[in-house]
């Protein structure tokens, strides 16, 4: 019989684990709490829409559409497509559901996208996303908002230092219009200096040659006329009204006029955080206004403006500025042979149903620990006067009976506590003799939270403060 060959992952994907899922989590985590903290509501969409949503939201031209969309067609005869990004799927959602009466409205997204594109460093041909978006706000402080929203995330992953936003204005549709005659005039006379691309470019989507990163086109490009002589006052006024909002936020900002998005529905504001920490593609959160959007899909004018990041070029961030992600801590219970396995599960499940409150019942005067925690608005740490704590961990019960491999497993995994459990010859599951340890290693690095639960465990079920070694005998509550 022929030996059955393993399958391969399809290439451009990715199987995220350890560390990797640690990071990747941890970004989805720290968006979490602040879309809730700015008031951003979170939404679910299909994976799949009509392609003409994203046909037409995207541009029949663009590279997207033409080249990187994953369509097919299904047994009604219907084409189909894997979402390439979330904003178009938003706005489908936001008018087939009539959402116009929650306007202004703050929604966010996350999850998987699509494209077949050349798979490189941090791009995958399934990646995953962040998206924040407000709808029906045209005012410039919608835009201080979405960015102030950006500027906080990546504080909190710890990762602000060392990225950039660049800010730039595409104007109202008149300044828009008359720049892109313009920058239509210069680029022709010189057509037969620019790339293959930048001619393409020429005919459908010349505002694109600006950021080409052919070596030919480059010249070309730095001389073009720059969007502040064409922009409306209205448009100089919008513009102001943003800077002038984040400056009053704290947010550094620098301009960056060669700045652009290439479809026609884009107006006023676009921006990009940047980092040269991730090779040639540094972009890590963008976006801009694209007031035109709504009525490209059939809809009435609604003025919006979003952003998105890629989660996994967001976790190499946090990998350069944290290095090793510190895992959640462990309390791992292990069975000494069979007869103690009822009694390991049962001594498990009872901290798990237990565990807000006892974490409620440890002060952190009586244990004089300090322990990190994870709430909207925290820093990381408790205040001085702070008489609580919580922390992100996990209570794990043995599922082999050999207790000295998975013991020695535990340990080469720096559990915070390892719990023994043995029979004590009582039939009943909830009684048994149980033994704690801790690595002299793990012991070196202070008190964790996870030694401060098991002790109470122990005082409460047993008779004597917390034993290292040596067998306890409890039993739990029936």
């Amino acid at each position: 019989m022929a030996k059955i060959q393993t399958p391969q992952p399809v290439r451009g994907t990715q199987d995220i684990f350890g560390e990797d899922q640690e990071r990747f989590s941890r970004v989805v985590d720290a968006f979490q709490r602040v879309r809730r903290l700015y008031g951003f509501k979170g939404v679910e969409m299909p994976v799949f829409e009509p392609t003409a949503v994203f046909a037409r939201s995207l541009g029949e031209t663009t590279d997207v559409v033409s080249k990187e969309m994953y369509s097919f067609e299904d047994r009604g005869g219907d084409s189909l497509t894997l979402r390439p990004e979330f904003t178009a799927g938003i706005c489908r959602a936001f008018l087939s559901n009539g959402w116009q009466q929650h306007v202004p409205l703050k929604l966010s997204a996350h999850g998987p996208l699509f494209r077949y594109e050349r798979p490189q460093k941090g791009r995958y041909r399934q990646f995953h996303q962040l998206d924040a978006e407000i709808i029906g706000a045209g005012e410039a402080a919608a835009d201080v908002e979405l960015l102030c929203f950006a500027d906080q995330l990546l504080r909190e992953l710890g990762i602000a230092d060392g990225v950039t936003l660049q800010l730039n204005t595409l104007g109202d549709a008149e300044s828009r219009d008359a720049w892109r005659a313009a920058l239509v005039e210069h680029f022709q006379a010189h057509r037969d200096q620019l790339s293959e691309d930048s001619r393409d470019r020429l005919e459908r989507n010349p505002l694109r040659i600006l950021d080409s990163k052919e070596r030919q086109d480059r010249p070309i490009a730095d001389a073009a006329p720059d969007i502040d002589a064409y922009l409306s006052s209205e448009a100089k006024e919008f513009f102001a009204q943003v800077t002038e909002g984040l400056d009053a936020c704290g947010v550094a900002w620098t301009r960056n006029s060669r700045l652009v998005r290439g479809l026609d529905y884009y107006r006023h504001t676009a921006f990009e955080f940047v980092t040269d920490r991730l090779g040639a593609q540094g972009t890590v959160l963008a976006g801009g206004r694209y007031d035109g959007l709504m009525e490209s899909l059939g809809g009435p004018h609604t003025p919006a403006v979003g952003w998105a990041a890629g989660i996994e070029r967001l976790g190499m961030l946090v990998g350069e500025a944290q290095g090793n992600i510190k895992l959640p801590e462990r309390l791992v219970v292990l069975a000494d042979g069979p007869m103690a396995a009822a009694k390991a599960s049962a001594l498990s499940a009872y901290i798990r149903r237990r565990l807000p409150e006892l974490i409620k019942k440890i002060d952190r005067d009586r244990w004089n620990r300090v322990f990190e925690v994870e709430q909207p608005g925290i820093d990381g740490t408790f205040a001085e006067n702070d008489d609580e704590f919580s922390f992100d961990g996990s209570i794990e019960v043995g599922l082999k009976y050999n207790q000295r491999k998975q013991f020695d497993k535990a340990k080469r995994e720096g559990v915070s506590v390892i719990v023994t459990v043995r029979d004590d010859g009582v039939r009943s599951p909830k009684s048994m003799l149980v033994s704690s340890h801790r690595t002299q290693e793990d012991m070196d690095k202070g008190a964790l939270g996870m030694h401060a639960l098991w002790t109470l465990i122990e005082m409460e079920l047993g008779e004597g403060e917390f034993s290292l070694v040596n067998d306890q005998k409890i039993r739990l509550p029936e």
